[in-house]
């Protein structure tokens, strides 16, 4: 859909799950998602411009969708300090808008941002970056499950030598906060955070918390998951011993955590043809504490 509007030089706005595309012409002009923070926090968190700087832009500007020319007519932020922190916000944006969903796709045609122009992208420009953060994050560690779960700590010792910005994401690893919550509190770009926490997973520093278990009582009319041991015995064939008695079950031994983690990390490397250093460094560890 997206070349096609690209080929229509089409204006509107493209809505996805994760996020929207506003196009002008053909080009995209301005992206937003919720899992990543807004050019309104970027510029306000980082200390490019006040709060009430940009609420009066927003006033003053938005029914007329300027609000980047009034910042930069008012002297508040130069051209090229608003073209940069756009088009990050606007890249950023478009890689969550445009990865995998299983919603539908829509397009408002005329629909326009209050932000105004700023500097178009082309459409293929778009699609390039986007591929290129897919592919990046793959060779850190193949496993997408920090990008949206709830994150923990494993308890593994952490470097002396991690780099600050990595040592700043974990600190905000609290086992409820997302990378999209710990982009949000740190007013940084999300996919920058997807890049640390995939990082400090390959490192073994951090992963997804376990989904929560709940146990109790079956509840009434549904199918019990085992054999009820109470009622009957059960219809055909049951293993039996020399003597003609019921063989003992085979117990399940479960997997001891070392082990576990052995074979985490093993289908990790076999589904990665470029396996990070920090994830052979995590087999070895495990195999040798065999």
């Amino acid at each position: 859909m997206l070349s096609r509007l690209a080929e229509e030089r089409a204006t509107g706005v493209l809505t996805r799950e994760r996020g929207v595309l506003y196009l002008v012409e053909g080009q995209v002009v301005h992206a937003e998602s919720p899992a990543t923070p807004g050019l309104d926090v970027l510029l306000t968190t980082r200390g490019a411009l006040g709060s009430d700087g940009w609420w009066e832009a927003v006033s003053e500007a938005g029914a007329e969708r300027r609000v980047g020319r009034f910042l930069v007519d008012s002297g508040r932020l130069t051209a090229g300090a608003l073209e940069l922190c756009h088009l990050g916000a606007l890249y950023d944006a478009a890689f969550f808008t445009l990865g995998p969903s299983s919603g539908p796709a829509r397009f408002r045609y005329g629909v326009a941002h209050w932000i105004g122009p700023v500097r178009p992208v082309s459409v293929d420009a778009v699609e390039r970056e986007t591929l290129r953060r897919r592919e990046l994050l793959h060779r850190i560690w193949p496993e997408p499950g920090t990008d949206t779960g709830p994150l923990v700590r494993t308890g593994r010792a952490v470097d002396s030598v991690l780099p600050p910005r990595q040592r700043t994401v974990l600190d905000q690893v609290d086992g409820e906060r997302t990378a999209s919550d710990i982009s949000l509190v740190l007013g940084r770009p999300g996919f920058h955070t997807l890049v640390d926490l995939r990082r400090l997973a390959a490192a073994g520093i951090v992963t997804t918390r376990s989904p929560t278990i709940v146990s109790g009582p079956a509840p009434s009319g549904s199918i019990a998951s085992g054999p009820d041991r109470s009622g009957p015995a059960e219809s055909g064939p049951v293993p039996s011993g020399p003597d003609g008695s019921r063989a003992p079950e085979t117990p399940v031994t479960p997997l001891s955590p070392v082990s576990t983690v052995v074979a985490q990390a093993a289908e990790a490397a076999q589904a990665s043809a470029d396996p990070d250093v920090a994830l052979l460094r995590r087999l070895r560890d495990a195999l040798e504490a065999l």
